[in-house]
């Protein structure tokens, strides 16, 4: 796909803005995308030479914005947030956002807002905040920084239902294959490529319950079963070590387990499920957690999720070596404490049934990380079902929505589902159709679960 017309002449207008001023602020949203898109803006203004200034927030701090500066750039976020300050700043602003545009009054100042779709692009599948960085970035000539826009985009999942990248994000990987920054390998859809042994891999293989679901053991028992070695010496084998029989057998026999185990009408979906477009970064070492896009994603969003955006923005622009250890000891501290909250609501029993959805309340997860946690918890529950987690504060509740992919193959859009839900209690949201979430009104919990598992009637099972 082509940048359409009227995107790329905005573009080229963005760059004529940036070129011309002097003062800039940047604000992102604080995930992989976000922090991905502020990575690339930034490193395009230090190469322009720009003073510039860049804050990540979260989606709920917009409204709270001062626009001062000369020039604001607003990458992955803005799009989707009645800032009051633009209509009334006489400052010059440019957003580059993916997120379904508001309607917006008439700015004083001059804006540039860059989405695609008001180019007829789908912005969830078809390119993320850090694509449309990149595609600033790409007329300055900064072709290098196409890799971002490609983490980018596994970062905000744009590949999780098609199990590749489609639209402006095959541009963008193909940007960066060209200059021979990333390899596509076809492969099994299981997390952990570069850094898991193949029968912990396994094990989290949570979309639905299958015996090696949770189950190590249940793990090397297949692998054995198949006669695929899960050790080579002294060392455990992960799953970039298969070959392509190994892995062709491994799909086959995943495919037949989960074929016992689902409604008919899901079947046609269960390749799907299993195999994949892989994208390793062949300037980084084998078997580190970042040679693979998705498991460097989950170590920006580690990094996030530990207040530490510092260290993203380091990694992103290419320190390693001592960068490096402190993300080893980020992402320890990220996987003991979501362990860690796992334990927590298995020994306090807080995953509850409703008839469409199961769902956890508590105080005592960091909103941050509820979503995380939700998806990690698929397994434990009713994979029929969504799983809700609601992260319940003074100041509002974090709802986050979890569900395995065969219920999104099936077209049932919960980013969609969420927002609607979410805006009859006073709250917003929105997001894909298997990870989205919302901030509802403290004390309005009972009432978003009610109205949502009534939304959800003849939709699940």
């Amino acid at each position: 796909m082509k940048t359409p017309p009227g995107l790329d002449k905005g573009l080229l207008k963005a760059k004529e803005i940036i070129e011309s001023s002097e003062d800039i602020k940047v604000y992102s949203h604080r995930d992989c995308d976000g922090i991905t898109a502020g990575a690339i803006i930034s490193t395009l203004l230090e190469r322009t030479e720009k003073d510039y200034e860049i804050e990540f927030i979260n989606l709920n701090q917009v409204e709270d914005i001062k626009i001062e500066n000369e020039l604001t750039i607003f990458t992955d976020m803005g799009s989707g947030q009645q800032i009051e300050e633009i209509a009334t700043s006489n400052s010059k602003i440019i957003i580059l956002d993916h997120h379904p545009p508001l309607p917006r009054k008439n700015p004083k100042g001059q804006l540039l807002e860059l989405n695609p779709i008001k180019h007829g692009i789908d912005g969830s599948t078809q390119v993320s905040g850090g694509g449309m960085a990149y595609l600033l970035s790409k007329k300055f000539n900064h072709h290098d920084l196409s890799w971002m826009g490609v983490l980018s985009a596994v970062g905000d999942l744009q590949n999780s239902l098609t199990g590749k990248l489609t639209g402006l994000n095959a541009q963008i990987l193909e940007d960066s294959k060209q200059l021979g920054q990333i390899d596509i390998i076809e492969d099994l859809l299981i997390y952990g490529r570069q850094t898991r042994p193949i029968f912990v891999a396994l094990s989290y293989f949570s979309d639905v319950n299958l015996p090696i679901t949770n189950n190590r053991t249940e793990s090397i028992l297949l692998l054995k079963k198949l006669r695929i070695p899960y050790k080579e010496g002294e060392r455990y084998r992960c799953l970039c070590d298969l070959t392509m029989e190994e892995k062709r057998k491994l799909f086959s026999e995943l495919v037949k387990m989960l074929s016992r185990k689902v409604p008919p009408k899901y079947v046609k979906y269960i390749p799907q499920l299993v195999s994949t477009e892989a994208y390793d970064l062949l300037g980084e070492e084998k078997y580190t957690p970042l040679r693979d896009l998705a498991e460097f994603s989950t170590a920006i969003n580690a990094c996030n999720r530990n207040n530490d955006i510092k260290l993203a923005l380091k990694i992103l622009r290419g320190e390693r070596d001592k960068a490096l250890d402190e993300l080893e000891t980020v992402t320890r501290a990220h996987r003991r404490y979501l362990a860690e909250k796992i334990e927590l609501i298995e020994r306090e029993e807080l995953l509850q049934q409703k008839r469409n959805l199961q769902y956890f309340k508590t105080t005592e997860i960091r909103d941050n990380v509820i979503g995380t946690i939700a998806g990690m918890i698929i397994g434990y529950g009713d994979w029929r079902k969504p799983i809700i987690g609601l992260g319940v504060k003074e100041h509002g509740t974090k709802v986050s929505l979890r569900c395995s992919r065969l219920l999104a193959l099936d077209g049932i859009h919960f980013g969609s589902i969420i927002g609607k839900i979410a805006e009859k209690v006073g709250g917003s949201g929105g997001g894909h159709a298997m990870a989205c979430g919302a901030y509802i009104p403290h004390g309005t919990e009972e009432k978003f679960l009610e109205l949502l598992d009534n939304a959800l009637n003849g939709k699940i099972g």
